[in-house]
């Protein structure tokens, strides 16, 4: 499987991940979400922004629970909560968004 963004081809996997993590850019998860029938708000973006910065500080896609926690600690406990991130995400905060920010998919997840 593959998607288009800007002209350029990128491969994804039978679930949507992306193959090659480096590709990523943030056009793709404009179109990762336009599939999904979302548009991408500031909100979607601090959530997506705080996964890339945490893949790249751990090596690891968070679960949803450690998700929820670490971002609680860094934006607040007002979007540390799984009703706020199911709400910008609604098929899974850990496997929408880490596929919307060129994430493997979390551990844990089915």
């Amino acid at each position: 499987m593959a998607i288009e963004v800007n002209g350029k081809t990128f491969e994804t996997d039978e679930e949507g991940y992306l193959i090659n993590l480096s590709d990523w850019e943030p056009g793709v998860a404009d179109v990762m979400a336009k599939e999904d029938d979302l548009e991408l708000t500031d909100e979607h973006w601090d959530i997506i922004n705080f996964l890339r910065e945490y893949y790249e500080e751990y090596q690891i896609a968070p679960a949803v629970r450690v998700l929820t926690k670490a971002v609680g600690k860094k934006l607040g406990k007002e979007k540390g909560n799984s009703k706020y991130l199911y709400a910008l995400f609604p098929y899974g905060p850990g496997k929408q968004a880490c596929r919307f920010a060129g994430l493997p998919k979390p551990t844990g997840c089915i």
